[in-house]
């Protein structure tokens, strides 16, 4: 396998991010191939898509994405991206403005066999609801792919940091400061889990991401290609092995539509 910096844009972030978008595309590619043939070209939402990053990667392998963004900045620096890529890619996006409490307004139920919603639940104010509308999106046995943050490990970057105090308001807590110095939600793997099932898409399969990693400033470089292919193999095996994976900052939960 290719190291990180041979998949992702400059752009994309420093190794914090990079991790994220390497072991959350490893897995979801695990679960795309574990339930579509080898080639089919997939219908994919991307819902709250940012910059594109991984809406432009599936595009990549064939598959035909919607990219939807409410963010007009994040949108224009996914056109951007976007237009820097060949005719036969730029001609399987669609970008459109909009977030996913509005997938009704847009598109048909049973859409998409792939509906993403990567880093959004902890800004919605209805996550139920979104959740909800996202899985109508989705065809019969169509992919529902989350990413959140892991309100059950909210202790582990300040304790690790030394921040005692920090620490023992993690443990009780379902609300964290972002990067960008916003407080929003965290989420519990068997609250979304018991979500999932009410909106008839059960949970299939879940991981960790960013074990090792998340202590990290957020301004920190990549390694040295070798270096960061070791330190990818272990959060790639940590994400999906107890009981390191219920300590990862983000949690990655792969629903199917019944």
């Amino acid at each position: 396998m290719l190291p990180a910096v041979a998949h992702w844009p400059a752009g994309s972030g420093g190794l914090r991010d990079t991790i994220r978008q390497e072991i959350v595309a490893r897995q979801l590619d695990e679960q795309i191939s574990g339930r579509y043939p080898v080639g089919q070209r997939l219908r994919i939402l991307d819902a709250g898509m940012g910059q594109g990053t991984q809406a432009l990667r599936l595009a990549r392998a064939g598959h035909t994405v919607t990219g939807l963004e409410a963010d007009p900045d994040l949108l224009k620096a996914a056109r951007d991206s976007l237009a820097t890529e060949p005719a036969g890619i730029r001609e399987r996006v669609r970008l459109i403005e909009g977030d996913g409490r509005e997938t009704g307004v847009h598109f048909l139920p049973g859409s998409f066999d792939v509906v993403l919603c990567h880093g959004v639940l902890m800004y919605a104010d209805e996550p139920d609801a979104l959740l909800a509308g996202l899985a109508r999106m989705l065809a019969p046995g169509g992919l529902l792919s989350l990413v959140v943050r892991n309100a059950d490990a909210l202790a582990m970057r300040p304790g690790l940091a030394g921040d005692w105090s920090g620490a023992l308001t993690g443990f009780d807590s379902d609300v964290y400061t972002d990067d960008h110095g916003v407080k929003v939600r965290a989420d519990r793997l068997d609250a979304l889990t018991a979500t999932l099932a009410g909106i008839a898409a059960p949970l299939h399969a879940w991981y960790g991401v960013r074990v090792f990693t998340d202590g990290v400033p957020a301004e920190a470089g990549l390694p040295a290609a070798e270096e960061l292919e070791r330190l990818l193999a272990a959060e790639d095996r940590a994400g999906r092995t107890e009981p390191y994976r219920r300590i990862a900052a983000l949690l990655h939960l792969c629903g199917v539509r019944g």
